[in-house]
């Protein structure tokens, strides 16, 4: 299933409803070659939904929450985080992390939670944070004005321990399937998978795990109950005992809907959130991987009952090449294949553009990112993404430690980039690229004029052809490479509803 098609048929259910009955009219066949495109609107309601973010008790966690203005969205809106309720699968459950802006509520019967995190209003970005192991998931829901585009942060900084460096992930939109190619059961890994229910009843998921040989059998996973506006973690070496380097694993949902994630921890590698990988397609890309990445490791799957065979190709600043002795990959079908394709971007930005050598087969696609050395070694993903599309938009972006990598795989393309103003101040800037087809470039993207606190970084685009883009932000201790890498697609800010007419007479029949 489409992942838009839920929120999509809810948006616009929802625009009907505000205007009263509503019926599209018939097709006229005597105009039809100018008959009225549909109108673009933005969106009235969206929800984000936030893992919990670690339990180690070194952990400092920042959220930031931004609304880019949308032309045509509602004069007033709302929108907040609030705490999910822990689930009973997660080995360190807990009451809830203290958070900034968070109030004791003893009773919830007799007094409505006050929200975690509260933005004030569009184009203005909101930040709060929260430490320890026992910080929950996070609910949201943006309505009206804060609706079109609403995307929050998650930022964890973790000093020492398993998965040490710096996490980070987008809060995302609850859906009804996911894929992570990617994930691990391997001696050293400590992989979660992490579903969180935003709805009041209960949702059912199964998830299924796939190895180099096929679907690994297990009955865990099979019908896991979440309650309603709660979250679970489960270890994913509880669901089967078999030993995976590369495991891709896939979450499909009975009744309701849910959010996921997968957070991966190393022993040696630090680790970061592994997000859903974009719908399986037969042509992939895989944007912004960094220039001095020096281990990096594709790992790909596909659904179909037809193996696949892709060309493998590295978007390089100068143009598309050919990685030494990977010009293509064998993936066979129900089985998760992984390959070391080393230091590839060597020095320059890159990022991987799959397509098929022949039949196109729909396949899923994440890479593992190793930056340093040694000690300083630390991790992060990649997953396949979707184009920036219209609007695309990413939080928590702090001065001088963030990159923003911009791939146009077939023809040139111009993107227009908006810094906002600072979490504590500062004017916004904006800058104008153009970026050549099949190329990646890694450009000097605005910072406000003042900043104080961080920002959020909109990328549109202008013209030209499709644009795949990605954010590296990099801790804050330079001794360690610690990085996280975020894509962007279309924040669906708007959604395309068919022209219509009002027609009162549907209410005599």
């Amino acid at each position: 299933m489409k992942r838009t098609t839920l929120s999509l048929i809810a948006c616009a259910t929802a625009l009907a409803a505000v205007t009263g009955f509503a019926m599209v009219s018939a097709p006229d066949t005597s105009g039809a070659a100018t008959a009225t495109p549909a109108a673009r609107l933005p969106v009235e309601r969206t929800s984000l939904l936030c893992p919990a973010p670690s339990t180690s008790d070194l952990a400092e966690t920042a959220y930031t929450s931004f609304t880019p203005v949308t032309e045509g969205a509602e004069e007033k809106g709302s929108a907040g985080l609030t705490t999910a309720e822990p689930g009973g699968a997660a080995e360190d459950g807990g009451d809830g992390g203290k958070s900034e802006g968070k109030d004791d509520k003893g009773d919830k019967g007799d007094e409505k939670e006050k929200p975690v995190l509260e933005p004030e209003k569009p184009g203005e970005p909101v930040a709060g944070k929260t430490s320890g192991s026992e910080a929950p998931a996070l609910i949201g829901t943006a309505e009206g004005s804060h609706a079109p585009g609403w995307t929050v942060q998650q930022s964890t900084e973790v000093a020492a321990g398993t998965g040490r460096g710096l996490q980070g992930v987008n809060c995302a939109a609850p859906d009804t399937e996911f894929w992570f190619p990617g994930a691990s059961t391997s001696s050293g890994r400590t992989d979660y998978v992490h579903l969180t229910n935003p709805d009041d009843s209960a949702a059912v998921v199964d998830i299924e795990l796939y190895g180099k040989d096929g679907a690994l059998k297990s009955t865990v996973g099979e019908g896991v109950t979440v309650p309603p506006h709660a979250s679970e973690a489960l270890l994913l070496s509880t669901l089967s005992d078999v030993e995976e380097t590369d495991l891709t694993v896939h979450v499909g949902v009975r009744s309701g809907r849910v959010g996921a994630a997968v957070q991966a921890l190393d022993d040696k590698t630090g680790g970061d959130w592994l997000t859903a990988a974009a719908d399986p397609a037969g042509e992939l890309v895989l944007p912004g991987i960094p220039k001095d990445a020096t281990a990096v490791r594709l790992v790909l799957f596909t659904p179909e009952g037809t193996d696949a065979d892709l060309k493998v190709r590295l978007a390089s600043p100068s143009g598309p090449i050919t990685p030494a002795g990977h010009e293509t990959v064998h993936v066979k079908a129900g089985m998760t294949t992984g390959v070391d394709l080393g230091e590839v971007t060597r020095g320059e930005a890159g990022s991987l553009v799959l397509t098929p050598t022949g039949q196109s087969v729909p396949v899923v696609a994440a890479v593992r990112v190793v930056r340093g050395k040694g000690g300083e070694q630390e991790s992060a993903f990649v997953p396949a993404s979707d184009p920036v599309g219209a609007r695309a938009t990413a939080a928590d972006n702090r001065a001088k430690r963030t990159t923003l990598s911009l791939v146009a795989p077939g023809k040139d393309a111009k993107v227009k980039v908006t810094a906002s103003a600072g979490t504590e101040g500062g004017t916004t800037a904006t800058k104008t690229y153009t970026v050549k087809g099949g190329t990646t470039q890694d450009v000097d993207a605005p910072v406000p004029a003042g900043l104080k606190g961080t920002y959020a970084l909109t990328v549109e685009t202008v013209s030209g052809g499709p644009v795949h883009a990605s954010r590296t932000l990099t801790g804050s201790d330079e001794d360690v490479a610690s990085f996280t890498v975020q894509t962007l697609p279309d924040d669906r800010g708007t959604v395309s509803v068919p022209r219509a007419d009002e027609d009162l007479s549907v209410l005599q029949r």
